[in-house]
């Protein structure tokens, strides 16, 4: 049975309490934002319903790993924009990057 967007907006709010969102002064109310996406990714999720497990578990995680790419990238860029240092997680994964382009 298929995950239904509340229950997955229920478990991004879970997730959230380890990892909590910075929503910032953003003018839509968070219940709203996380809404939105649950529904697009249930829908996602119900376009792929033909594909194999394999093909289906490929495609959810280069659409995660895009987004996690993204928000990486976004982070970084308004980290620069206001001048502010990287935090350790990010400075080690930058430094890999360098250390990579190196050798």
């Amino acid at each position: 049975m298929p995950i239904k967007p509340d229950q997955l907006a229920a478990l991004m709010r879970e997730v959230e309490q380890e990892d909590p969102i910075d929503f910032a002064d953003l003018p839509f109310p968070e219940d709203d934002l996380r809404d939105l996406v649950a529904n697009h990714l249930c829908e996602m999720a119900a376009a792929m319903e033909n594909f194999s497990t394999e093909d289906r578990l490929m495609t959810l995680l280069a659409v995660s790993a895009k987004l996690v790419l993204e928000n990486l990238v976004l982070h970084v860029q308004l980290l620069r924009r206001h001048g502010l240092p990287v935090g350790d997680n990010v400075d080690a994964l930058l430094s890999r990057l360098r250390k990579g382009e190196s050798e």
